[in-house]
């Protein structure tokens, strides 16, 4: 299985840094995974709506040059649908098993993502209505893939 994580913007904390190596490493033997950033577009801190509305669009843009024509996309989205880890994992295989074994998760910036990348999208996730930094979302996203494949190994982790 070929896992991307495309996102917005750079992780530049030490202690997220080193937890996302932490999962490369632990998911090498289950797929290959590759991590695309994209920059983040720069904007004051309030934005009108056609600004917010511009920001989404060039960040979406970005995000979607990064994303095949052939993979399957999850974009993560607070409006999405809530999954459990099981679920995630069930979903995954079915995935893998359809000959869909592409999968390219989508992380937007701060402003969340455009519609293009949303209607683009397979599939909406969303892991919380709370709001969550998304650098510290793609580690949480990276666990998740890893506990995803430890589940459909019936190996021991997830409990």
């Amino acid at each position: 299985m070929q896992i991307q994580i495309v996102s917005v913007g750079k992780v530049k904390e030490k202690y997220l840094k080193l937890g996302i190596a932490e999962f490369e490493k632990r998911l090498r033997p289950y797929c290959k995974l590759t991590m695309d950033e994209v920059s983040d577009e720069q904007a004051p801190e309030q934005l009108s709506n056609k600004e917010l509305y511009q920001v989404k669009q060039k960040e979406g843009e970005r995000l979607l040059n990064k994303i095949k024509l052939n993979q399957y996309v999850i974009a993560l989205d607070i409006q999405g649908d809530n999954w459990s880890s099981e679920q995630l994992a069930s979903e995954m295989e079915k995935l893998s098993i359809h000959g869909r074994s592409q999968i390219s998760f989508v992380i937007g910036g701060s402003n969340g993502l455009s519609d293009d990348v949303l209607n683009r999208a397979d599939q909406k996730l969303s892991f919380s209505k709370m709001t969550f930094p998304h650098q510290l979302m793609k580690l949480i996203l990276m666990e998740q893939v890893y506990r995803a494949f430890k589940i459909q190994k019936n190996e021991p982790y997830h409990k």
